[in-house]
C-alpha cells in the first residue's frame, strides 16, 4: 500500500483534528502515515502521495503555518511531477473567499506537476459542527482511487 503524507494548515486546530482523524482511518485500511502540521519543503518527500487539509484564514489566506510551504513551493517552483495528492479545505461558506486556501494549494501544487487524485472536498463548517464526518466518507473512496 502506499505511503501517504498528512499536512494541516489550520489556525485554530480544525484541519489539525480532522489530518488526524483520517490518519487513523488510512492506517486502519494499513496505509502508513505521517503527519505533518505546518512543514517546510525540506521536511516532506517530493514523490508519493499527500493529503493537504487547511481551513481558510482571513479573506481567503493560508493558516500561518501553512504559508511558509506554499511561499516555498511558489518560490523555488520544485518538480513534482512524482507526486499524487488529495485536497480538503475547511471554511465558511458565508465568505466569498470560501475554502480559498485550499483552491490556492491545489492550483500550486499542480502548477508544480503534482496530479490531484480525485474531487477537491471543501467542508462548509455551517452545515458540518463536526469537519471529520465528512472528510472520513470523502476519504473512503478517495483512498480506492490510489
Amino acid at each position: 500500500m502506499a505511503d501517504i503524507t498528512l499536512i494541516s494548515g489550520s489556525t485554530l486546530g480544525g484541519a489539525e483534528y480532522v489530518a488526524e482523524h483520517l490518519a487513523e482511518k488510512l492506517e486502519e485500511a494499513n496505509f502508513s502515515t505521517e503527519i505533518f502540521h505546518g512543514p517546510l519543503l525540506d521536511d516532506l518527500n517530493k514523490e508519493g502521495v499527500w493529503l493537504v487539509v487547511s481551513s481558510t484564514h482571513g479573506a481567503g489566506d493560508l493558516p500561518d503555518n501553512l504559508q511558509p510551504l506554499y511561499d516555498e513551493l511558489n518560490e523555488q517552483h520544485p518538480d513534482l511531477s512524482g507526486l499524487r495528492y488529495g485536497a480538503i479545505g475547511i471554511g465558511s461558506r458565508e465568505y466569498d473567499t470560501f475554502c480559498g486556501a485550499i483552491e490556492k494549494m491545489d492550483e500550486l501544487l499542480t502548477a508544480c506537476g503534482a496530479k490531484r487524485v480525485g474531487d477537491l472536498l471543501k467542508i462548509n463548517i455551517l452545515d458540518h459542527d463536526i469537519p471529520e464526518d465528512p472528510a472520513e466518507i470523502w476519504l473512503g473512496s478517495w483512498k480506492n482511487l490510489l
